[in-house]
């Protein structure tokens, strides 16, 4: 297949300049994180996160954002899926949003720290019901027999808490991911994009500098 024939045009969504760029990368996020949403863009909180082994063997994939503030970046899953097992090992990773309607793109990198027991009850008590019951099927990222498993233990589930609150499984939670360099990419139809970047200083403080496209 000749990807080739997928190439589109870049349209104008303005430009991203020293001038007009939050001096603190987390307000400049949200900005367009809001943007995102008023442009009623689907999924505007879907993340890509990349972990990588201790011996530097990556992998990636799609999750959600489950908030965020200055303290980082949050996100919830099983501790021992291949994520979790990555991140006991390696607690550095990297997160990418990707807005296309927009010609957007976000990248963060950071370590990432365990969410306290409190935060994960917290959020896990938000979540409906079918979404809790899924957490009690089964481990994630096991190999199993077939779907029928799955439904299976979904019932099993169902039948166990039938009528009382649901608790949150020791196997699962959240983590947050604490940023040290962020980059913002707005793309220009000249195709001379504009990225820039935050770095975080020793002082607590970011430095802001433009990269070539």
């Amino acid at each position: 297949m000749n990807t080739n024939k997928l190439r589109r045009e870049y349209q104008s969504h303005g430009e991203l300049t020293e001038d007009n760029i939050a001096k603190n990368p987390f307000n400049q996020f949200e900005k367009w994180l809001n943007d995102a949403v008023a442009a009623e863009i689907d999924l505007p909180d879907a993340m890509t996160l990349a972990t990588a082994t201790p011996d530097g063997i990556p992998s990636a994939r799609m999750v959600v954002l489950r908030g965020f503030d200055e303290n980082g970046f949050c996100f919830y899953t099983d501790y021992d899926s291949q994520k979790g097992r990555e991140l006991a090992e390696n607690p550095h990773a990297a997160l990418v949003f990707y807005w296309r309607e927009l010609d957007r793109q976000v990248r963060t990198n950071g370590t990432v720290e365990k969410m306290t027991s409190a935060e994960s009850d917290a959020y896990f008590a938000s979540r409906p019901n079918d979404s809790q019951l899924a957490v009690w099927t089964e481990r994630q990222s096991i190999v199993i027999s077939g779907r029928e498993h799955l439904t299976t233990n979904f019932k099993k589930a169902e039948q166990t808490y039938q009528g009382d609150d649901i608790p949150r499984p020791p196997h699962w939670g959240g983590y947050r991911l604490i940023p040290n360099m962020f980059e913002f990419w707005q793309g220009c139809p000249s195709r001379l994009h504009d990225r820039i970047r935050y770095i975080l200083k020793d002082n607590g403080g970011w430095e802001i500098e433009r990269l070539s496209p």
